[in-house]
């Protein structure tokens, strides 16, 4: 299927400004530059209530987003992580993201602004995404959520980070996790795919800017192997919760998107998976502007309130 139209008028903007030198560019540069175009919300969605505020963990603490739409206490709850390459992205690039999920999904979500690299290489970030959905977990009261209904989710980087919550979670059998979310996740793979070849420039994310990323996030190419990583690479995906994967056709990482719901399926999980034809990776972050991309994030929605209802 052909670029959709409204994906395409954004990206000939976005083509038409000179890519950076990756070989030169900064971490604290390109936030910079990001920050601009990440989060598309002109007029914020109401939610019942939004607050921010910090979670004491081991040595450190992170900043959260709470989202709580109406409803009956307790609510479920999603534990959700930012994409952005475990580079950029905050708590206010996803924040539209986070409202339309809160209310169409009915659960309250818990937006986690994890350390990024390269101040705080792999696996910072994994340590902080486990670590705040214990937290959370273990304070579910404070919450007014279910602790019995909590699930995780994220897009691109952040997909990866709550796959690997997941792993975690079940290794140290705690929280039990009722559903993950994996919005154009990175996952992994022993090969490169064909959709980094056929998706490796053009179409926003290119295969040089992933390896930027990679660079500024991992020590050494070794680290790529670990499981906490590359969560397709994992020895027993058995017994993971049910799962929601969306991929993108123009996206480089649209087949390690797939694989990993074929991995799950192979195991056992019940997946539900669907490419969003015309659609291009970071869509989420476009539901303001592109239709198709809006649809998909309300599907998102409906299938975790489903979860959640059973």
């Amino acid at each position: 299927m052909a670029l959709d139209s409204q994906v395409k008028v954004i990206l000939d903007q976005i083509n038409a400004i000179p890519s950076p030198a990756w070989d030169q560019i900064t971490a604290q540069a390109y936030r910079k530059m990001a920050a601009q175009s990440m989060d598309m919300d002109s007029e914020k969605e109401e939610v019942k209530e939004v607050k921010d505020q910090t979670i004491p963990l081991e040595g450190r603490s992170l900043p959260i987003r709470v989202y709580t739409p109406e409803g009956e206490a307790p609510q479920p709850a999603l534990i959700f992580y930012h994409g952005g390459g475990w580079v950029i992205g905050d708590l206010d690039s996803h924040d539209s993201v986070c409202r339309l999920l809160a209310n169409r999904a009915q659960c309250v979500v818990i937006s986690v602004d994890y350390r990024l690299a390269p101040e705080h290489k792999f696996p910072a970030a994994v340590e902080d995404a486990y670590d705040s959905l214990h937290w959370v977990a273990t304070h579910a009261a404070e919450f007014n959520i279910d602790k019995n209904r909590i699930a995780v989710g994220g897009d691109s980087a952040g997909g990866n980070l709550a796959a690997v919550a997941c792993i975690i979670a079940k290794e140290r059998k705690f929280p039990n996790i009722a559903y993950q979310m994996l919005i154009y996740p990175s996952t992994g793979y022993d090969k490169a795919p064909n959709s980094m070849r056929e998706n490796a420039e053009g179409y926003l994310l290119t295969v040089n800017q992933m390896n930027w990323f990679r660079d500024q996030y991992f020590s050494s190419e070794e680290e790529l192997q670990n499981p906490y990583a590359s969560p397709l690479l994992y020895s027993n995906h058995e017994n993971l919760p049910p799962t929601l994967i969306m991929t993108a056709q123009y996206d480089p990482l649209r087949d390690v998107g797939k694989a990993y719901a074929e991995k799950l399926e192979e195991n056992g999980i019940d997946v539900y998976y669907r490419n969003y034809e015309g659609l291009i990776h970071g869509f989420a972050n476009f539901h303001k502007l592109v239709d198709k991309a809006n649809e998909a994030l309300l599907e998102a929605a409906a299938q975790l309130r489903k979860a959640f209802t059973g």
